[in-house]
């Protein structure tokens, strides 16, 4: 089958190349993001291969079913970047990755909320300059805190079980309760409940209409003072205008984020010798208590592994005419 990937780096192309020689598709890459200006690009293509900041609207997708694709296939377990409601109207089926290493995202999360609260990005920076004083590096314990997870999926539950190992009190919220995050000694709470006693806020859920800036003013006003507050999942989970000001008044004590409301045309280039105009993130990197990172939570070879064959294999399975176990469709 011709496949039309977008958005695909170096060490993507390298990586989808070589396993596809179990495959035998047709890989045609493209630098650009799909969006209704690119998506012309994948005329004649049966198949389309995107990624998360990929913009196949209902616009680009009717561009898209006009060139003959069938299929759009993402390298995400993340879907909110396709609008279903036009895949089905187009007669276009859908799959994603269902599940890669949840190990990846949730260390990733530990590891961010160690450096945000030891300082070890600042403590880093300084003794490159000779700088070996310990002023303003005091972090607290983990130990004893109490840790909210909101979002108790697989990474969210992973990301449990790992702050649990630090003796820490989990509180967990979600729509969807799983027995496995009690059993593991968490507790669910209602999100204000969790919100308003967590020391440690993470967050671990899609992004849909009901989650989109869960975390808002009203949310962090109801929080502890100097929390701190992860966000690896999606970036509109957190209303980040409200953030700043939470982070000026002192409320967050902290917040660490490799994921962005506005990243499309930030993560995943090279912009170090431009000028970036997103006054937001201009304002967010400058607070030394913010750690900001490009959407690499997922990045190990395990978890990109895992996303590049199940990719192949959906696509193998839509080609051959069997059941799409990863196949996502509008409600």
């Amino acid at each position: 089958m011709r496949i039309a990937v977008f958005s695909a780096k170096k060490y993507e192309r390298e990586l989808l190349t070589a396993a596809n020689a179990s495959y035998g598709h047709e890989l045609v890459y493209f630098d650009s993001m799909l969006e209704p200006e690119t998506a012309s690009l994948a005329a004649g293509f049966a198949a389309v291969c995107v990624f998360v900041n990929d913009l196949a609207n209902a616009q680009a997708i009717g561009i898209l079913a006009g060139g003959g694709t069938r299929l759009i296939a993402t390298r995400s377990t993340g879907f909110n970047h396709i609008d279903l409601n036009a895949a089905r109207d187009h007669g276009i089926a859908v799959v994603r990755v269902v599940e890669y290493s949840p190990y990846s995202v949730a260390e990733f999360t530990v590891g961010l909320l160690l450096a945000l609260n030891r300082k070890i990005h600042r403590a880093y920076n300084r003794t490159r300059d000779g700088n070996f004083e310990l002023e303003g590096l005091m972090g607290f314990d983990f130990h004893g805190r109490c840790v909210g997870v909101i979002g108790t999926g697989k990474i969210g539950r992973v990301f449990a079980a790992i702050m649990r190992g630090f003796g820490c009190e989990i509180l967990g919220y979600d729509k969807f309760q799983n027995p496995e995050f009690t059993a593991a000694g968490g507790a669910y709470a209602t999100l204000e409940d969790t919100c308003r006693r967590a020391d440690i806020l993470s967050l671990h859920c899609p992004l849909t209409p009901e989650t989109h800036h869960i975390v808002n003013a009203g949310t962090l006003a109801a929080m502890k003072p100097r929390v701190l507050l992860a966000n690896t999942s999606r970036g509109g989970l957190i209303d980040t205008e409200a953030a700043i000001d939470a982070l000026k008044s002192g409320r967050l004590g902290g917040l660490a984020i490799d994921v962005y409301e506005q990243e499309t045309e930030l993560f995943f280039h090279d912009l170090s010798s431009e000028v970036i105009t997103d006054d937001i993130i201009q304002r967010l990197v400058s607070f030394p208590n913010v750690i900001v990172t490009g959407h690499q939570a997922f990045f190990t070879r395990e978890a990109v592994g895992t996303i590049i064959s199940t990719t192949l294999e959906s696509i193998s399975d839509f080609e051959a005419n069997r059941p799409l176990r990863n196949q996502v469709a509008a409600s």
